[in-house]
C-alpha cells in the first residue's frame, strides 16, 4: 500500500492560489482512530479564515504556522483502516464527520486529502440516503445549528462568553433563521421545523422556492424588506450571518426570547438585551460523531435536507475558494475525490 496520497496543502498564507494540489505523506492510525479514504470534503469559513492567515484576528492571535499545512475539517468516505481500540467501525464502513474541530482551526484539520486519520468519536456513519457529496457538506453546518439549537453536547469552555450556551425549546416556539440560505441557516431553519416550530426566514428572493420546498413557514427577502420593521415577539433568533448591525435583531424579539449568534464577533447590543430581558448567547461548534449519527436519522427520513452550491474536484480547490467569496451560495460547496 503506498504511503504517498494527493493532497492540497498550505505553504504560505495568501489567497486562493497559494492552494497547491500535490503528493504528501499518507497519514498513520494512532490509538482511538479511523483512516478514512476520502471522497468528499465540505468548504467551511475557517478553511478560507486560515488560509489567509486570519489576517481579521489581532497579530497576538494569529495562527504561528508550521508549514505545509492541509486544510478542511469536514468528509464523507470509506473507512480504509482502524486502530486496535476502535470499536463501531470497521473496514469499508461509509462514514461522515467534522474532523479535529475546533483543535485543528489553526492548524488544518487535514481533510483537503485522499486520506485523512480522524478520531472515532468524530465520526459516523454516513446516512444511507446522502451520497458522498451531499454527507460531506452537512457536518459543520448541521453540527453548528444542533449544537446552538437542539444539544450543546460538551462542557469544554466557551471562548465567547462566561457561561455555557443552552439551546431554547423550539416545540410551539416561533424562531427567525437570519441567513437561511447558507450553510449554517438552511440547517438550521429545517432543524428548527422538525422540531416542532415556527419557523420564518430571512434570506434572499433565489432562496424562497427552496426554503418553501423544506416547509419554511415565511420567508422575508433582506434584499426588499428590512425584517426588524415587519416582525415582532418571536421567541428566538439564530443570526447565521454576523457582521455590522445585528443589534437590530433585538427589535423583532419578545421580552424572555433569546438571540442566538454564530459569529458574536462586533455585537454591541448586550445592555439593550439585558434590559429587554432578552438571552444572547453564542458556542463554538466542536466535532461530534454520536450527534452526526442522531442526524443521520433525520436525513434519512427527508426530515433535513442538505443543498450543495457548486461542486468541484480536490485538483481545483482554489477555484473552489474563489467560489466561497463570491455572494449568493446557496448550501454549500463541495470538492470531490477522485
Amino acid at each position: 500500500m503506498s504511503e504517498r496520497m494527493k493532497a492540497v496543502r498550505l505553504h504560505a498564507f495568501g489567497g486562493p492560489d497559494v492552494l497547491v494540489y500535490e503528493e504528501a505523506p499518507k497519514p498513520g492510525v494512532r490509538p482511538g482512530e479511523v483512516l478514512v479514504r476520502v471522497r468528499a470534503v465540505g468548504l467551511n469559513p475557517p478553511d478560507w479564515y486560515l488560509r489567509d492567515g486570519y489576517r481579521a484576528l489581532p497579530p497576538e492571535w494569529r495562527p504561528n504556522a508550521d508549514f505545509p499545512l492541509i486544510l478542511g475539517s469536514d468528509i464523507s468516505g470509506v473507512v480504509e483502516a482502524t486502530a486496535d481500540d476502535v470499536d463501531g467501525f470497521k473496514i469499508g464502513d461509509e462514514v461522515y464527520g467534522m474532523v479535529r474541530f475546533p483543535e485543528g482551526v489553526m492548524t488544518g484539520g487535514g481533510a483537503y486529502a485522499e486520506y485523512v486519520s480522524a478520531p472515532a468519536s468524530h465520526l459516523a456513519h454516513k446516512p444511507a440516503r446522502l451520497d458522498h457529496i451531499h454527507a460531506a457538506a452537512a457536518p459543520m453546518s448541521l453540527l453548528t445549528a444542533w449544537q446552538f439549537l437542539v444539544e450543546l453536547g460538551h462542557d469544554a469552555p466557551n471562548p465567547f462568553q462566561n457561561f455555557p450556551h443552552e439551546p431554547a425549546e423550539l416545540e410551539g416556539r416561533t424562531v427567525l433563521i437570519n441567513g437561511a440560505g447558507g450553510g449554517v441557516g438552511h440547517l438550521a431553519a429545517q432543524l428548527a421545523k422538525a422540531r416542532g416550530a415556527r419557523v420564518i426566514a430571512v434570506a434572499s428572493a433565489k432562496n424562497a422556492a427552496m426554503l418553501g420546498a423544506f416547509g419554511i413557514d415565511q420567508v422575508i427577502d433582506y434584499k426588499k424588506t428590512a425584517v426588524e420593521t415587519v416582525v415582532r415577539d418571536v421567541d428566538l433568533v439564530l443570526d447565521a450571518v454576523g457582521g455590522p448591525r445585528m443589534e437590530r435583531l433585538l427589535d423583532v424579539i419578545r421580552s424572555g426570547g433569546a438571540l442566538f449568534l454564530v459569529n458574536p464577533l462586533g455585537f454591541k447590543g448586550h445592555d439593550a438585551a439585558a434590559q429587554l430581558g432578552i438571552r444572547v448567547s453564542s458556542t463554538q461548534v466542536r466535532s461530534n460523531g454520536a450527534q452526526l449519527a442522531q442526524a443521520a436519522a433525520l436525513f434519512d427520513r427527508q426530515a433535513v435536507r442538505v443543498v450543495v452550491d457548486t461542486v468541484f474536484p480536490l485538483s481545483e480547490v482554489s477555484r473552489a475558494h474563489q467560489r466561497a467569496a463570491e455572494r449568493g451560495i446557496q448550501g454549500k460547496i463541495v470538492l470531490s475525490v477522485a
